[in-house]
């Protein structure tokens, strides 16, 4: 009986580890974000991509994620936005104007003038009015 527990022990001693390995080997495979085996990968020293990768000041990413906003939602939530940014983070201030008066150009060709104008706010000198006058 001692020596059938000693053998089922060194059997599971050796077994055990190259199952869990096996195992974790399969399950990292499988996860969602692991790129399909025929999608091409280019690595970061490629030379011969296509394109490189434009990084975007954060001002850009806010002037397109609030024109998004105005066409989705209105130009109110949109104003209001950028004026959370511009509070939030002082190095957007300069470009608060630029932005608004986009955003009065859009809200225009959206809503028409009249329409337009009633979201106007205070933001960034009024620069949203400017941009909805214009038009």
């Amino acid at each position: 009986m001692n020596q059938a527990a000693r053998h089922i022990g060194r059997t599971l001693a050796f077994v055990l580890p190259v199952v869990l390995v096996l195992s974790g080997t399969l399950a990292v495979t499988r996860v969602p974000w692991a790129a399909p085996a025929d999608s091409q990968v280019l690595t970061a020293s490629s030379d011969n991509a296509s394109t490189q990768a434009r990084i975007r000041a954060p001002h850009e990413v806010l002037h397109d994620k609030l024109l998004t906003e105005l066409q989705e939602k209105n130009p109110g939530v949109a104003l209001s936005h950028l004026q959370e940014a511009t509070n939030g983070r002082p190095s957007l201030a300069r470009h608060c104007v630029e932005i608004a008066r986009s955003l009065g150009r859009a809200a225009v060709a959206k809503y028409g003038p009249r329409q337009a104008q009633r979201y106007a706010r205070p933001v960034c000198d009024t620069s949203y009015a400017s941009g909805v006058q214009s038009r």
